[in-house]
């Protein structure tokens, strides 16, 4: 037995394993960086988050990301040398992290990294019948393996894909295993840059659970607010879009996309939403003018209501408590919104289940690269729900 697969199989029969969980979004604001302490697998899961930290991207990062990202025509060199460089980046920032944290890669059973999207692309998107769903997350793992000492799980949604789903939302997984509830019904609402949900009845009937992205979440006021301020990534506290005022007519023309009119689960990402589709629609809607604070309020409603439309179109009983978690929680217009447009529910963040909310993401890369190793026991639905029976993650040896 090679000695990278004895210690894998010595990390898998633990009773309790360390795994750092890596997520870094549409946003490309930073790395969240989660050390979890893990044990037991499947609805045994049990989870405590030992540290997290984000860790701010420089501006060279995200120019290099944003010459590939959601864009059809690039530079495939530029692709090339990025995917090294930022697994290599990303494990320079967990060793930052563990020095930080007085740890050790001896210390570490695994890394779980989702890597950077730069292209999401499902069938209803690109609708060209010679292909099917795909993705693409770059940064490699083999590097960030190397760069750290640290064996790394990575690159978990091509399985989803190659077992009929759309490679999106994993959050289904993490949120099923880790805050399932047989005292209440359960929404699991993440705000990153798009926005999805995951259902959990109290019943924790596999088979009823599901999840969806349903809509932009920060995407388009974040690139809204760099063309107006390049030097400012998103719209701090709402500010310029508590000064406007609604557009009906940009609203309504920004609310067409056939998206969402799409059963749900579906998936989406800025390569829909993106300033051109915001051009496209204030030309139809004749504001083309209109001032920048008033477009800010007008892309911060259509987050809102995306997301209250997604949750009283699926039907889902008010009878329940919406978690939610991402950076959309820190825009406190869009969640006052939110809480005035679904007056039957209950808000909280995911802090009141002991997870930090901007940690989620994280946390559920280090559950389903536990599930990798230790799980797999555990059935889910399948690739109609958007939850497939499926083990996720490819694994990266050190050396």
């Amino acid at each position: 037995m090679h000695n990278h697969i004895k210690k894998l199989y010595q990390s898998a029969a633990k009773t309790e394993r360390r795994i750092i969980g890596l997520m870094s979004g549409t946003s490309l604001d930073g790395l969240d960086v989660a050390l979890c302490r893990v044990s037991g697998a499947g609805l045994q899961t049990k989870l405590v988050l030992e540290q997290h930290t984000t860790l701010n991207y420089q501006d060279d990062y995200r120019e290099r990301v944003r010459a590939v990202f959601s864009k059809r025509d690039v530079d495939l060199q530029h692709v090339t040398l990025l995917n090294a460089w930022i697994g290599q980046q990303h494990g320079e920032m967990v060793k930052q992290c563990l020095a930080q944290w007085q740890l050790t890669p001896l210390d570490i059973d695994l890394i779980a990294s989702h890597g950077q999207t730069i292209f999401h692309c499902p069938k209803r998107q690109h609708q060209d019948p010679r292909w099917g769903n795909g993705t693409l997350q770059i940064g490699d793992a083999d590097h960030l393996a190397v760069t750290t000492g640290i064996t790394t799980v990575s690159d978990f949604r091509q399985k989803h894909i190659a077992a009929g789903a759309e490679g999106a939302p994993l959050a289904v997984y993490g949120d099923y295993l880790l805050f399932s509830s047989a005292a209440e019904n359960r929404i699991m609402l993440n705000i990153g840059g798009i926005a999805n949900l995951t259902w959990l009845p109290a019943n924790l009937r596999a088979t009823e659970v599901f999840s969806s992205d349903i809509g932009p979440g920060n995407t388009l006021m974040d690139a809204y607010i760099r063309q107006q301020q390049p030097s400012v990534q998103y719209d701090e506290g709402a500010h310029l879009a508590y000064q406007g005022k609604v557009s009906e007519p940009l609203l309504y023309a920004l609310q067409q996309a056939p998206f969402f009119a799409a059963a749900m689960p579906k998936t989406t990402g800025p390569e829909l939403f993106n300033l051109g589709y915001l051009h496209q629609a204030q030309q139809q809607s004749h504001t083309i003018n209109l001032a920048a604070a008033d477009v800010m309020a007008t892309l911060n409603r259509f987050s809102a209501d995306s997301i209250i439309n997604a949750i009283r179109h699926a039907i889902l009983p008010n009878n329940c408590v919406i978690y939610a978690s991402g950076g959309g929680i820190h825009n406190p217009l869009l969640m006052q919104q939110l809480a005035d447009g679904l007056p039957g529910f209950r808000f909280a963040t995911t802090a009141a289940l002991t997870i930090h909310p901007d940690a989620k993401e994280a946390v559920l890369f280090a559950l389903l690269a536990n599930e990798c190793i230790a799980g797999g026991e555990q059935p889910f639905a399948d690739a109609a729900t958007g939850f497939p029976s499926i083990s996720m993650g490819k694994i990266s040896f050190a050396d």
